[in-house]
């Protein structure tokens, strides 16, 4: 299964000084002072922040087994932290162990009943046991929790929903997911506070799902990158994008044209025709 989990690290990763003293033991210009103070301000201060940063270092080096043990230790200082109780369960999920990570995320959902976070990995459970309408419950009371980063939650309602074979739904989702945030498709992070799907068991589908929602959009660019992909990836009706009025404002452009041209590969192995590259 792939996963996604999103978050900035807090603190930063190495020492500041508070001199302002370049190295030439001159004084800094105001605009670097000013920085360098921002810098103090953002470094870790208290043992509990240096305990979390060693914590979200571990999960951005895909450390689960530590990082999950360094949050056990947080969370034994902080009894009622949702948030610790939340990314030991993310740690739990990455290792695979989806029960204990269920077990840690109902526990951050009963000290915080409004973290969309912890209802949204909840819904990533659901997900990877195939239970996809449990899956939609989750992710839509993620959402109503009006949390922060929801666009990765709209995202994996998408997923749920292609699933589900409700593909206008999905569209909508993801439609919703890109006008938040229009890099929600795009690789980041492996470590934090919230789980991203990437997983399903019809990519070409929800590669077409995903094309429409950027055509709609009048993103070209994206849209023939994704159509292709569902070309690609087996998806037969990837040309029915011509008469499809969701393409409507994109369907001439070049990028979108070039992809619907070219004879897929699994074509190709049916007819005897060369592909186009």
């Amino acid at each position: 299964m792939k996963l996604w989990a999103l978050f900035a690290v807090p603190f930063a990763l190495a020492a500041v000084s508070t001199s302002h003293a370049t190295s030439d033991g001159t004084n800094s210009p105001p605009h670097i002072a000013a920085a360098q103070d921002q810098d103090s301000i953002d470094a870790p201060k208290t043992p509990q922040q240096v305990a979390e940063m060693r914590a979200e270092i571990y999960m951005a080096r895909k450390d689960y087994s530590e990082a999950a043990l360094a949050f056990q230790r947080l969370l034994d200082q902080n009894p009622g932290s949702a948030e610790y109780m939340n990314k030991i369960g993310i740690a739990y999920q990455e290792l695979g162990q989806d029960s204990l990570a269920e077990h840690f995320y109902k526990r951050a959902l009963k000290a915080d009943k409004k973290s969309s976070h912890a209802l949204n990995n909840l819904g990533t459970i659901e997900y990877s046991r195939q239970r996809f309408g449990k899956a939609v419950k989750y992710y839509r009371r993620a959402i109503d929790a009006n949390g922060d980063n929801q666009a990765p939650i709209y995202s994996n309602l998408g997923y749920a929903y292609c699933e589900l074979k409700s593909y206008p739904k999905a569209t909508e989702a993801f439609g919703k997911a890109l006008a938040l945030d229009p890099t929600v498709f795009e690789p980041k992070g492996s470590a934090g506070t919230i789980i991203q799907h990437r997983s399903t068991d019809d990519y070409g589908t929800l590669y077409f799902m995903v094309a429409k929602s950027y055509a709609k959009k009048g993103d070209a660019e994206h849209t023939a990158r994704f159509l292709k992909l569902a070309r690609d990836d087996g998806y037969k009706e990837f040309q029915s994008a011509e008469k499809d009025p969701d393409f409507a404002s994109v369907i001439k452009d070049p990028q979108v044209q070039d992809v619907l041209r070219n004879r897929p590969p699994y074509d190709a192995q049916q007819t005897g025709k060369p592909v186009r590259n």
